[in-house]
């Protein structure tokens, strides 16, 4: 381990374009602006699915089984279809990754609530979308947050693939480690990818813990 512990506490390899710390703000941004993106697009669309519980099943089945894309064929299409290299095909394919558990975890969050505690919040004359507000999402976010910490996992750990279409990502230690057979900076990438997902996530557990001590 003396190779990465070296590449990683040597302040050379932090400083300038090609440093851990441009890298790493670059993967952290991808990721963000990717999942953010996602989540906009999914979790409404999720939540009012899991309202009406209309077509839920056929929606669920056909998000899941668009995880079965890899995400390398989706930035080679995007590459291949002319819209460039770098942060566009990237954030392209990431998008798509993160869309699938952001909405699985949106609609069978709302439509596992209890029937019996929607009826009764209609009973005391809650509209739908007061329902849907004060009852449906607060009881669905465990899953809600499940699927979040899914989607950022699987981003923070995939966008490493955008050095291979010369996006200054974290992966670029992999990429010219191994071409350059520099065990140290290809598993010092390897251990940054690690940390900044796990930190992600244990981020992202701690606010679920502050959500339902709140609700």
């Amino acid at each position: 381990m003396s190779g990465p512990v070296e590449f990683l506490t040597t302040a050379a390899n932090w400083a300038g374009n090609d440093g851990i710390g441009a890298r790493l703000a670059t993967h952290l941004w991808v990721s963000v602006l990717a999942v953010g993106a996602a989540a906009v697009v999914a979790l409404p669309t999720g939540i009012a699915i899991g309202h009406t519980r209309r077509g839920r099943d056929l929606a669920v089945a056909v998000t899941n089984l668009s995880r079965a894309v890899p995400s390398l064929a989706v930035l080679a299409f995007v590459v291949a279809a002319g819209w460039g290299i770098g942060f566009v095909p990237t954030w392209i394919a990431m998008f798509a990754l993160a869309l699938p558990p952001l909405f699985v975890g949106a609609v069978t969050g709302v439509s596992e609530v209890d029937p019996a505690v929607v009826d009764a919040a209609v009973g005391m004359g809650m509209s739908a979308s007061q329902v849907v507000r004060s009852v449906e999402i607060p009881l669905a976010l465990p899953l809600v947050v499940s699927g979040l910490r899914v989607a950022v996992g699987q981003v923070i750990a995939t966008a490493t693939l955008g050095a291979f279409v010369g996006y200054n990502t974290l992966g670029r230690f992999i990429t010219v480690g191994r071409a350059n057979g520099n065990d140290g900076m290809l598993y010092g990438g390897v251990v940054v990818i690690v940390a900044l997902a796990v930190a992600a996530d244990s981020a992202l557990q701690r606010w679920a813990k502050t959500l339902r001590s709140r609700r």
